[in-house]
């Protein structure tokens, strides 16, 4: 029996993660192949690839938006591809690692004499921000949700001079704030980390520090990042001709006073610059909400389930979060409502429409039930995977409906995560719930509409209707 290893890892290390190592073990079941699937998730690596994994394998596969460190298999037969690429095609993969069509990485080219793939530069980029989100990430939620809690004992129990002053509510929203302070510096740090290693991490949370003292939030860490990251890959190659007596001057001394001075000095001019930038963004944003909170609703609502916890949400997610660090709770409750919402639709539709679904479907929907109330969009990926193009319009319109809802009521949510947990928080926890389910009802009717169609038009699993008719358009 053939051999192959696997890595996957998603920015938040939560659904996709898991989802690409189910798919990538079925396939392999399926294939008669023996695998051992390593997973970089939100709680650390799990089932880690050791030195006598490598042994006799006929292949690596790496199915990560993040870094997960490549370089350990130079030499081998590697194919590196987005996480979602091994949870829709799994049997591709394993085949092309079969039909030894994967050149090695960083070796002398395959038996196949296929031409070394490179990552395109757009590529590599999303895989270095996303590397700073997964990273962030765990500040912003621990951070967010313990000052959401301090608002329990009242909304200025925080403050010394107010009446509603409390001690454990003053701790909690110290606490949090300090979480939250760090979540730039974390996220300019590891873009860095991503592109250079550990050189590039010192001037990278240097240049986020600076960030967040300039006013130029995550505008100016995304750019002291990436120039902190590859300033340092380019000090590290121009200083490779040292001899090794001088490794210790070179990575304590040399590089790190490089990298902190030259980003220092950047985003030192930069950073105002940035600020208004970034100001004027937000600003335009938060007048949105009173303005036009339909317009605002729509645009976050189809952002949420354009790609189901994908760089698009996670666009919408940061600015919710960013805004919340500046004392706006009501951009996150239209952010939260549509993340929750497509999980919701999928749940609803297999419970009321089962017809339309067969049996696995409806298991799955059960689930989804707990990942929508807990704030987990990905759990629609598997459903929206089988016929984006129809799927993933519908879940748009839901996500927007449940948004537009949410700021029209000018709803309050202080935490950037937690789903329905966080509902003693929210500001009007019946109306919000009520916009949630209003918009994932929506979902479900077109979704459970639509698939009682197929099963009416083509007596068959509805399911298999859909692969067969979304074609190669069924990656997302």
């Amino acid at each position: 029996m053939k051999k192959i290893i696997a890595v996957t890892g998603c920015p938040t290390g939560i659904a996709h993660t898991f989802m690409a190592e189910e798919a990538l073990k079925h396939a392999a079941k399926k294939l008669s192949v023996d695998i051992k699937v390593e997973t970089n998730g939100a709680s650390g690596v799990e089932n880690a690839i050791i030195a006598e994994d490598l042994i006799g394998i006929a292949g690596v596969i790496i199915a990560a938006d993040k870094d997960v460190n490549p370089d350990r298999f130079n030499g081998l037969p590697v194919i590196e591809v987005p996480v979602k690429e091994a949870i829709h095609h799994p049997v591709d993969l394993i085949n092309k690692i079969l039909n030894g069509e994967v050149t090695v990485r960083k070796g002398e080219k395959s038996t196949s004499a296929l031409p070394m793939e490179k990552e395109s530069f757009g590529r590599q980029t999303y895989k270095h921000l996303m590397s700073g989100v997964s990273n962030m990430l765990p500040f912003v939620v621990a951070g967010g949700i313990l000052i959401a809690i301090s608002f329990l004992w009242g909304i200025y129990s925080a403050d010394a001079k107010s009446v509603e002053y409390n001690a454990i509510a003053a701790m909690l929203m110290k606490i949090g704030q300090q979480a939250f302070s760090i979540m730039v510096p974390v996220f300019t740090a590891y873009i860095a980390y991503s592109i250079s290693g550990r050189p590039g991490m010192v001037a990278g949370f240097v240049g986020g520090l600076l960030a967040n003292a300039t006013g130029a939030g995550f505008l100016g860490g995304i750019i002291a990042g990436f120039a902190a990251g590859y300033l340092m890959l380019w000090v590290k190659n121009l200083l490779a001709g040292l001899p090794r007596q001088y490794e210790g001057l070179k990575s304590i001394f040399i590089m790190p006073l490089i990298g902190v001075l030259v980003i220092g000095v950047l985003m030192v001019l930069l950073g105002q610059p940035i600020a208004a930038i970034n100001n004027g963004m937000m600003n335009w944003l938060a007048s949105l909400q009173d303005s036009n909170p339909i317009l605002l609703g729509i645009v976050v609502g189809a952002m949420c389930s354009f790609d189901f916890g994908g760089p698009v949400n996670k666009a919408a997610y940061v600015t919710g979060t960013l805004l919340l660090g500046q004392g706006n709770y009501y951009f996150m409750a239209g952010v939260s409502a549509a993340c929750i919402t497509p999980p919701l639709v999928i749940a609803l539709a297999t419970t009321f429409f089962p017809k339309g679904f067969n049996e696995e479907e409806r298991a799955a929907g059960m689930v989804n039930y707990i990942l929508g109330c807990t704030h987990i969009t990905e759990g629609a990926i598997p459903f929206a995977a089988k016929d984006p193009l129809r799927v993933i319009p519908m879940m748009m319109i839901a996500s927007s409906i449940s948004a537009v809802l949410s700021y029209s009521l000018h709803i309050q949510v202080p935490a950037p995560h937690g789903g329905f947990l966080i509902l003693p928080l929210v500001s009007k926890p019946l109306a919000w719930v009520l916009c949630i389910l209003a918009g994932s009802a929506c979902g479900a009717l077109m979704l459970g509409s639509w698939r009682l169609w197929l099963m009416r038009k083509h007596p068959a699993d509805p399911a298999e209707i859909q692969v067969q008719q979304g074609g190669q358009n069924a990656a997302l």
